[in-house]
């Protein structure tokens, strides 16, 4: 598969990625028939613990899907990790447009959304998911169009730093809020100790106070600068 020409591999890729979207909003709109049957919204309903599990996995065996893919497509390190960013922008991105195209949800892109559950629940804006996918989608074609330009691109060792650092300062944006909430009742030891049942009670009392936008700029700005980094050493590359 990885030695088909460029645009074949962004159709077959987005293709995937689409699907892949859809499915991920089927089994959403399954799960919100069944815990949130008059409307999903805030405060969360409570879960029990073997779903929560089940929803873990689901997780973890969507990014091995796009980790699988990215590995396929790809003809070296750098590649696989480009169509792993792209694969997972489009997933995405479609798997809110599906949701709004199927029960009209989001109601707009400043809706709040749970984005995540690892290491702690995600929660922000629609527009935020979004944004980072966009991001990552376009990154991941600059790596792609590197790559066919000359015979290997790598990432500098500082645009990684700053890639990582940025995503660090994007994932405690995220998880800031519901963070702080949990925190205000509980200890981290609370939160390992207590009865699963006590902490989530609590959790499903949260209401989204505040999204932490000043956080999400600047995690954006740091990995912005990483790509632009990586941009101007491999055009360099490319010249000579």
């Amino acid at each position: 598969m990885n030695n088909r020409s460029l645009p074949f591999l962004l159709l077959v890729v987005t293709i995937f990625s689409i699907a892949m979207g859809l499915l991920e909003s089927a089994v959403v709109i399954y799960m919100r028939e069944i815990l949130y049957p008059e409307g999903f919204g805030f405060p969360l309903s409570p879960v029990q613990p073997d779903l929560i599990l089940t929803e873990l996995l689901r997780e973890g065996a969507t990014l091995i899907m796009l980790l699988g893919i990215g590995f396929l497509a790809g003809r070296n390190a750098s590649e696989r990790f480009a169509w792993f960013m792209y694969s997972f922008g489009i997933w995405d991105i479609f798997y809110y447009a599906f949701l709004w195209l199927l029960i009209g949800w989001p109601e707009s892109l400043m809706t709040y959304d749970v984005l995540f559950m690892l290491p702690s629940i995600w929660i922000g804006p629609v527009i935020t998911p979004v944004l980072v996918s966009m991001t990552m989608i376009g990154f991941a074609l600059l790596i792609l169009i590197l790559n066919r330009r000359m015979d290997m691109v790598k990432i500098p060792v500082i645009s990684w730093l700053l890639l990582i650092t940025g995503s660090v300062i994007l994932i405690l944006g995220f998880i800031w809020d519901y963070s702080a909430f949990i925190m205000e009742s509980m200890t981290i030891k609370d939160i390992w100790t207590l009865p699963k049942s006590q902490v989530l009670e609590l959790a499903s009392q949260y209401i989204p106070r505040k999204f932490n936008w000043i956080m999400f700029l600047l995690g954006e700005a740091v990995i912005l600068c990483g790509i632009l980094i990586f941009y101007l050493r491999s055009r360099k590359g490319v010249s000579a």
